[in-house]
């Protein structure tokens, strides 16, 4: 039997190191990031349909998406982002459980890399979630940072999201991400011992 380990976070808490670290150990990762970037690729049905909501202005001159002016129209306006998620939620669903079902016969564990994981109910078809976790405060010190944010602008984002205390409340794996990256491989890999899934 393969197992599937959800890993979720919040915008900058660093969900992307603890992904690494179980890909050295090579094991399959599904990707939702990816897979909604595929998803609206050109001649896609799903940028064809962004297109048909939020109008053709939405494009760059060479026919991509543009995500800046898609992030800035849904991070502003709660039903915008509502019509978005409607669009994109059952086609970007569709390919994660595809690809988790392909990985499933290939390893004894699948990673499933999934941000809104609670936000869009993933938490039914994950054996285990795992949140990466660090105070709110934190997480803004290091979007404001790494995204180069006003407080008002990372505060936007976060908000957006769950709150990371509700994530770290239904996980059932926390891996704590204040600590150095040395700290928070060690939980990582403490994990795959206890599950077997390291010798």
């Amino acid at each position: 039997m393969s197992m599937v380990l959800g890993i979720t976070g919040g915008i900058a808490t660093g969900k992307s190191t603890v992904v690494n670290f179980l890909r050295q150990h090579g094991f399959p990762i599904v990707d939702g990031d990816v897979i909604a970037r595929e998803v609206v690729e050109p001649n896609t049905l799903g940028l064809a349909t962004i297109v048909d909501t939020f109008g053709v202005d939405i494009l760059q001159e060479n026919g991509t998406l543009n995500r800046k002016k898609l992030g800035a129209l849904v991070f502003s306006d709660e039903r915008k982002r509502e019509q978005l998620n409607a669009i994109l939620g059952p086609i970007i669903r569709l390919e994660i459980l595809r690809q988790i079902d392909n990985y499933k016969s290939q390893s004894s564990l699948v990673i499933a890399d999934i941000p809104l994981l609670f936000e869009s109910h993933y938490e039914d078809v994950m054996d285990q979630v795992a949140v990466v976790y660090i105070p709110e405060e934190i997480q803004e010190q290091r979007l404001m940072t790494r995204d180069q944010l006003t407080k008002e602008e990372a505060q936007q984002r976060i908000k957006s999201q769950m709150p990371i205390e509700e994530k770290k409340q239904l996980a059932d794996v926390v891996f704590d991400n204040q600590g150095s990256q040395l700290e928070t491989q060690q939980q990582v890999e403490k994990w795959l011992k206890e599950h077997h899934f390291l010798k």
